[in-house]
C-alpha cells in the first residue's frame, strides 16, 4: 500500500523531502499553533482579542503566529476602526488560505478517528445543503475515489511538441516548402499588426 514512483522520481538519491511540496506546505503553516489559529479564522474569528481569548494563548505567541499567516499570504490583514479608538487590525482567509479547507476537514476527521476523545466524538461536520456528512477523499479529476496503491507519481506532463507548418507528409517537397514559406511571411505580417505591449 505505497504510492508508485516513476521518471526521475523512482531513483530515490536523487531528490530528497526536504525540497518536495509537502516541505512547503509544512513551512508555510508554521507550528501546529499556527494551524489552530488558522482553523479558529475557519471559525468566523478575526480579531486579535478574540484569537487570544478563544485560543486560550498568550498574546505575544498569538502576535507570532498571525505574523507567519500574514507572511505565508494564508491571512490577510485589515485595518479597521471603532470610533473613539485606534486603528486596529481584523485578520481574514485569502484564497490560498481558504484552498486549505479539504486538508483541514481531513486533519479534523482523522483525529476523530484515530485520536478519539475520551469522552467520545467530539465534531461532526455535515453538509448545509443536504444534511449529509462531509468527507475529505483522494478522487482523480475524472471522479474516482483513488486509494494509496492507486497513485502514481511522476513529474509533470510534457506539453506537445509543436510542430511548423510544412513538417507533414509533404515536408521537403517544392509544395511543402512553399507553403512553409508562406505561412511564415504571412506570420510576419500579422504579428507586425500587433500592438508592442500596452500604451
Amino acid at each position: 500500500m505505497t504510492i508508485a514512483l516513476e521518471g526521475h522520481f523512482a531513483d530515490r538519491t536523487t531528490w530528497s523531502m526536504q525540497n518536495c511540496p509537502v516541505a512547503r506546505t509544512l513551512a508555510a503553516l508554521g507550528p501546529p499553533s499556527a494551524v489552530l489559529v488558522l482553523s479558529e479564522a475557519y471559525f468566523g474569528t478575526n480579531r486579535f482579542g478574540d484569537f487570544v481569548r478563544n485560543l486560550e494563548m498568550t498574546e505575544s505567541a498569538v502576535t507570532a503566529r498571525l505574523r507567519h499567516l500574514v507572511k505565508a499570504g494564508l491571512l490577510s490583514k485589515e485595518p479597521y476602526q471603532e470610533p473613539g479608538q485606534r486603528t486596529r487590525y481584523e485578520y481574514h482567509l485569502t484564497k490560498m488560505g481558504l484552498d486549505l479547507a479539504p486538508t483541514l476537514v481531513g486533519l479534523m476527521e482523522w483525529g476523530e478517528t484515530y485520536l478519539p476523545h475520551e469522552e467520545g466524538r467530539q465534531v461532526m461536520l455535515t453538509h448545509a445543503g443536504c444534511g449529509e456528512d462531509v468527507i475529505s477523499e483522494v478522487r482523480c479529476a475524472s471522479g474516482h475515489t483513488v486509494g494509496v496503491s492507486e497513485i502514481v507519481m511522476r513529474p509533470p506532463r510534457d506539453p506537445e511538441p509543436w510542430t511548423p507548418p510544412g513538417d507533414g507528409p509533404e515536408a521537403g517537397s517544392e509544395a511543402g516548402s512553399e507553403a512553409a514559406s508562406g505561412a511564415g511571411e504571412r506570420a510576419q505580417a500579422e504579428a507586425a499588426d500587433v500592438p508592442d505591449g500596452d500604451d
